[in-house]
């Protein structure tokens, strides 16, 4: 899985809109409104990173009212749950 996370500024009257149209696209799991320099987030999930080049500047950089975007790519993927998980494996606890 690779993920990307995309900072997104929109024309600022339609942010709504454009987050919507964003959402609906294959591939992006998650579309936050941000405060600071961007108005949006996206976060792009998909099986292989050629992938990355139809989703992004494929089709939600077409997207109408997005006004420019700032793409990163995930090299980990660090959470609460999956330590959780990795820690529980089933090892007998020890007093």
């Amino acid at each position: 899985m690779v993920t990307a996370i995309v900072h997104i500024n929109a024309e600022v009257d339609r942010i709504p809109e454009v987050a919507q149209t964003i959402a609906e696209i294959d591939g992006v799991s998650e579309v936050y409104s941000i405060t600071g320099e961007y108005d949006l987030l996206a976060m792009v999930r998909v099986s292989a990173y050629e992938q990355i080049a139809e989703v992004i500047p494929g089709r939600l950089n077409k997207v109408a009212g997005v006004l420019h975007t700032e793409t990163h790519i995930a090299f980990r993927t660090y959470s609460k749950h999956d330590l959780e998980s990795a820690f529980s494996i089933g090892l007998p606890e020890t007093d």
